[in-house]
Order: C-alpha cells, then structure tokens, then sequence
C-alpha cells in the first residue's frame, strides 16, 4: 500500500531545523565578543595540551619501557625537579606578563609596554641562572647525603633552568597577545616529540636508555626550542608594538611579580610534594608507578590550565575598566567551561584507567586505585573554576598565597604521615586533601573579599 503523501507543514517540517543549525554555526562564526573569543583561546590551549598529553603518554610509555621502572623513577624524580624549579625561574614574570601587557596597551604607555617586552625576558634570564647556579652548589653541597644515582642526573637538571626562565616569559608574553599557539606548541608539542624521536634514535643505535640519555636529549630539545620560539615571537611583536623608546620599571614589575611568585611557589610545591616525598619514603619504583596513575589523570588539569591561561588577562582588563558585571558574569561562565568538561574527563579516563596502566607495563597497574583518589581533588579545584588567577589579578595576591601556603602545609604533613603506612595511595590521598581544602579557602576569601560567587553551584548565571 502506498502511503497517503505527507501534508505541506510535515514535509517543511526540517527545513527551519536546518537552517537554524546553519544560523546559529554563523552566528557563532561571526561573534567577536570577548566571552568567544575567550573560548576560542581556551580551547586552542585545551588541544594543545591535550595534544601534550597525549604526547607525553607516549613518552612515558616507551620512557617506560625503555629504561626500566628504576631509571624512569630516577628521570621522573629529576624531571620534577626541573619542572618545579624551572616554572619559578622566573620569578612570576611570566604571570605578570598578563597583567602588565593588557595594562600598557590599555593606557597607552607604549614606552613602558616595549621596556616590559624586552626587560622581562632579560631579567627572567638573570634569575634563573643564578638559581641554577645556586642549585648545582647545593647539589655539590648535599653530595655526600644524595643517593649516589641522583648527583649527575641533579646537575644536568641545573643545567636546564636558565633558559626555562625564557621559556616562561616568552608563553606568558605571547598568551597576553591571545597567540596559545606560539605560547603552548613549542614547549609542549615541539620538544616533547623531539624528545620521542631522539630518545628512539638513541634506543635503536644501542646507546645506553638511562636516566643520564633522557636528560641530556631534554637539554638539547629545550635550549634548542627556546631559541625557535622567541625569534618568531619578536618578529610577530613587530606588527604589534612599534619601535621606539623603552622604559624599565623593574621595581614595579617585581613588586607585582613577586607576590604572584609566591602564589605559583606555594601552588607548585603543593602540586608536586608528593612526588618528591615518595622518593624520601619510598623508592624510584614507588615514584614510576605513582606517576603512571597521575599522568593519565593529568589531562583533566589541563581544562583548568587551559581556561585560567586564557581567561587570566581578561580579568585584568574588566578590573582596569570597572566594570564589575561584566567580571562577575565572565568569571561565572569560566567556571563552567571549566568543571563540566573536567568531570566528563575524569569519568573517561578513570573508566579506561586499567587499559592505559597496562601500556606502561603490567607493574603500573598498581597505580589504579591512585587514579580514583586524585579525581576528587582535581574536581573540587574545578569546581571553583580559575579563582586564583581571579584572585592574583585583582590585587588579592597575599590571601591567595597564605591559601596555598596553607595547602602545602597540609599536603606535606599527610604525606610524612601516610606515605609510609599506605605507599602510594597516602600520596595520592594527601595531594587530594589538599586541593580540597584549597578549593573550600578559595571560595570563602573570593567571597569575602570579592563579594563573588566562585562556586559551580548557586553562583551568578551569565
């Protein structure tokens, strides 16, 4: 039997679905307001460091599988170290970067925004070589204290530090002009594939795969990166900022800095204590399974990172202009493109968690029950959204710090206390207790200071 024909409205009836799909796909093509054009940003830094993350799973993989749990501990343990000190390297510069550049612009002091550009890069230099150097005298110092494996992978770790402090500047410079590709790709994406191909190289002529090789290869990728990333960040600053005259204000640029440096200091201690206390506690092993666990897990931090690294200078500039509705229903919608995928994230990742152990070798399979235990810190801090960055850019550095202060107190504390009695889950458990009590202080002093809602739940909607 032939069916009796459709009327005219029941055939017409996908016609205006389409067409509004297509609409509102141009619409959001064609919207330029700040909020999209944050969400764009957000989500170029969220693939690239998804993509890092990826990246880095392979790595460590075959890191993994080359050298054994022993010199990957040993590597991780170093490589930890160089990540901690080398984000401090310059002094919170790279942080101020995102305050200062917006700030300029807006005033047009275009002699201060020139001598910001180019005196950061050089001061962020200076300070850390003199933190490298200060670090390989306390490793010639602690010497006869340090496990003997740890002294010459230490050293090349210092050797590393100066130009990381270029490395910082030059990603937070290049983030404050809205380009995350060149303030992501080359230290996250660049030099971790170059770190795979030379560490296979070296595997495949039968060079030895140890802790020493994957250090030296780290050296040559990040000098060799850095030099690449800031010749093409000056030659793009030239259709921004005109030359002219230049004027350093060093000590205002320390004074803003400096407090921020010790917010990330705290934040940093606190993100990686434990990895530190269970090569005190326990052994290179201990710390190579651990650090399987949280690296799968760490994709879901980079929803954060990728939001506050987006979103950070655009609280400047609603704070520089007044206008608090605006930063009050912005913010509110940073918290949201931050929880809700970190929560997705998390119950992916902890869904196929076995699997993935199980590429690093079946010993990491251990690191499982770890996973469960970080989710729930990483979701309480997502759930406040970017609220230090909120925090640090609005002139409330000092409570932010005394917060993260706090935090690592805390962290370490529990880490002296159950690391010992429960190996890697006491880790895993302290760095989680610590994110929450971070997340709970952070959302009482924005309150109390701000006057703002920094909570997934009950907050302003946009």
């Amino acid at each position: 039997m032939v069916p009796p024909p459709s009327s005219g409205s029941e055939t017409a009836a996908p016609l205006p679905t389409l067409s509004g799909a297509i609409a509102r796909v141009r619409a959001m093509l064609a919207d330029k307001s700040d909020s999209r054009l944050a969400q764009l940003m957000a989500g170029k830094v969220f693939l690239v460091r998804v993509a890092n993350a990826l990246l880095m799973l392979l790595s460590q993989v075959l890191l993994a599988r080359w050298m054994g749990t022993h010199e990957f501990g040993i590597f991780i343990y170093v490589w930890t170290w160089v990540l901690m000190i080398g984000a401090l390297s310059d002094m919170g510069l790279s942080s101020a970067a995102k305050r200062f550049i917006p700030e300029y612009t807006e005033y047009k002091a275009f002699d201060k925004l020139r001598g910001f550009i180019s005196g950061s890069c050089w001061l962020s230099f200076a300070i850390a070589t003199a933190i490298a150097a200060i670090g390989a005298l306390g490793v010639w110092l602690l010497g006869p204290w340090l496990d003997h494996y740890l002294i010459i992978p230490l050293y090349l770790a210092c050797v590393m530090i100066p130009v990381y402090g270029l490395v910082q500047v030059a990603s937070g410079i290049a983030a404050a002009y809205d380009w995350p590709g060149l303030a992501f790709w080359p230290f996250y994406i660049i030099r971790t594939s170059l770190v795979i191909v030379l560490m296979g190289i070296a595997w495949l002529i039968g060079l030895p795969t140890d802790a020493h090789t994957a250090l030296y290869i780290s050296i040559i990728s990040i000098y060799g990166i850095t030099i690449g990333q800031l010749v093409v960040l000056n030659r793009r600053l030239k259709t921004k900022v005109a030359p002219g005259p230049k004027q350093y204000e060093v000590k205002i640029w320390l004074g803003t800095a400096l407090p921020i440096f010790v917010v990330e200091g705290f934040y940093l201690l606190l993100t990686y204590v434990d990895i530190l206390a269970l090569q005190h506690f326990g052994t290179p092993d201990d710390v190579a399974t651990y650090y399987a666990g949280a690296r799968l897990l760490s994709i879901v931090a980079f929803v954060y990172f990728a939001i506050s690294g987006a979103v950070t200078h655009r609280f400047t500039e609603y704070h520089v202009t007044g206008d608090k509705e605006r930063l009050a229903s912005f913010f509110a919608e940073t918290i949201r493109w931050t929880f809700w995928p970190s929560l997705a994230m998390c119950v992916g990742i902890l869904v196929f968690g076995k699997p993935l152990l199980y590429l690093f070798g079946r010993e990491y399979e251990a690191a499982y029950p770890v996973m469960f235990i970080l989710a729930v810190g990483l979701l309480a801090r997502a759930a406040v959204g970017p609220a230090e960055r909120l925090l640090s850019m609005l002139g409330e550095r000092k409570p932010c710090a005394l917060i993260y202060a706090a935090a690592f107190i805390v962290n370490l504390a529990l880490c002296i206390v159950l690391i010992p009695r429960f190996g890697i889950e006491g880790a895993g458990a302290s760095t989680s207790a610590a994110l929450i009590f971070e997340s709970i202080m952070l959302f009482i002093v924005a309150r109390r200071r701000l006057g703002l809602h920094v909570l997934m739940w009950g907050g302003k909607r946009a």
